[in-house]
């Protein structure tokens, strides 16, 4: 099924995107956007703990991803590495190295093109290259455990070509209904649905929601703090988010997640015991939220409300004085809203055989903005067209061989676009996924945006 929590996850501040522009792997979605695909939804393991399992399937453990870099001449492909992870019973500690090959080899390639002769010297004047800070980027990151349910991150990187350091720190805390989250990042990188990086200088969230029950009913309670202006971290102009301007925000929101399957096949024991004539043999699925064919519809609706306080609950200018990037849309100091998504699934296959086993549809129908859509249909001059819209999201699967699925998210803007009449594709992410039946429900995925131009390998755990 897809994701339908989204809908209200995408709502606040916390809702971590797949991103190779940081070091840890994620960047923060802009709340109160478009619903992000889920197939850009960030890995629920940390950077660190999917490097130290995927370079046991890597040469020499090195793990590639493509990112546009500040700097051109740096180049998109860069190489990860787990370094160093020491540990104990209830603590680790990580160091991950990242190298970006291409200015190097085209200095030295430079360097040695223009020699008369290849003597030593020459040799020693490329070698020198290789200390040019800006190719290498550094991370450190420790994780205690202070409790069976409370446990606490800390992580810092360095960009190479850039000044400054990223700081995260985050307390994480489970009640037998509810999670507690402290999140504070000095800078926090954000992304819209354009696609753009946007940096807040300074970003804290305290955050309680409730796990997800029988009843379908799920809340989310907030307090988030940004401070400073947000910097254009990959673009040049563009107005900021107005939930990234400076000021305090307390919000709270609810919704009701329902579904019923039209009909489904269940697994049976003759399913996972096969018979041959050497005997009988397990065979399960290769993943197990996957090992039953079925057709079902499901649906979520919620609400939200906010409230701000400080300067950026008022309307300001496009461009302050010292040329730093702010908005001109106005951010109401109280606010409430409703949203939606309608979704319907079928699948065909068990995902146990080689081949023809799997076959996967969803499409899930979003409306994140209650109030935009209403007031583009009574007033279509004051309404907010990226909210008003409603999207529709089609994830395709294939199996393309034993565990391998080729998946296809896509995302379509139900609505007209200068010089494009009717629904055109606002974004798509393609991926090839490798599932490992001793974890159940894991996969490693290697995905690549066409609209970021950004591509990595990750492992996923329990998440489609």
């Amino acid at each position: 099924m897809a994701n339908l929590e989204s809908a209200i996850d995408s709502a606040f501040w916390d809702q971590s995107i797949s991103s190779p522009q940081t070091l840890d792997g994620s960047a923060k979605s802009v709340p109160g956007e478009p619903f992000p695909l889920d197939g850009a939804r960030a890995s629920k393991a940390l950077r660190i703990q999917q490097l130290s399992f995927l370079r046991n399937g890597f040469p020499l453990g090195i793990i590639p991803s493509v990112s546009p870099p500040s700097q051109k001449d740096l180049g998109s492909f860069s190489l990860q590495t787990l370094l160093l992870r020491p540990s104990t019973s209830n603590w680790w500690f990580g160091l991950i190295g990242q190298f970006r090959p291409k200015k190097l080899i085209s200095a030295i390639k430079t360097e040695l093109q223009s020699a008369d002769e290849l003597e030593l010297p020459v040799f020693r004047d490329a070698a020198k290259h290789f200390l040019d800070k800006s190719l290498y980027s550094v991370a450190l990151a420790t994780q205690l455990s202070l409790s069976p349910s409370t446990s606490l991150l800390w992580s810092t990187e360095r960009q190479g070509e850039k000044k400054g350091y990223r700081n995260k720190f985050k307390i994480y805390h489970q009640l037998p209904d509810h999670d507690i989250t402290l999140d504070a990042a000095w800078p926090e990188l954000f992304m819209d649905h354009k696609g753009k990086y946007w940096e807040v200088p300074e970003s804290i969230s305290l955050d309680m929601s409730s796990l997800p029950s029988d009843s379908g009913l799920q809340y989310h309670f907030g307090i988030h703090k940004n401070s400073g202006h947000p910097q254009a971290f990959n673009a040049l102009d563009g107005e900021a988010p107005s939930a990234l301007m400076p000021g305090l925000c307390a919000k709270a929101a609810f919704s009701y997640q329902k579904r019923k399957d039209i009909w489904r096949q269940k697994e049976t024991k003759e399913d996972l015991i096969i018979k041959t004539d050497k005997g009988s043999y397990w065979r399960p699925s290769y993943d197990v939220r996957l090992r039953e064919p079925h057709a079902a519809i499901s649906g979520i609706i919620g609400g939200t409300c906010a409230a701000w306080f400080g300067k950026g609950s008022r309307n300001v200018e496009s461009q302050s004085e010292d040329n730093i990037p702010t908005t001109n849309n106005k951010r109401s100091p109280l606010s409430a809203d409703f949203f939606g998504s309608a979704c319907y699934t079928f699948q065909h296959g068990q995902f146990r055989k080689l081949y023809f086993d799997l076959t996967r549809v969803d499409a899930r129908l979003d409306l994140s903005s209650l109030s935009s859509f209403a007031k583009r249909i009574f007033q279509s001059s004051s309404a907010n067209k990226s909210l008003s819209s409603p999207r529709l999201n089609l994830i395709f699967q294939q199996q393309v061989a034993g565990p391998i699925v080729f998946r296809v998210d896509s995302k379509l803007l139900l609505d007209s676009k200068a010089g494009k009449l009717g629904p055109h594709i606002e974004d798509v992410i393609y991926s090839l996924s490798y599932s490992l039946r001793l974890l159940r429900s894991g996969k490693v995925v290697a995905w690549y945006s066409p609209k970021r131009k950004e591509g990595m390998i990750e492992l996923r755990l329990f998440e489609f």
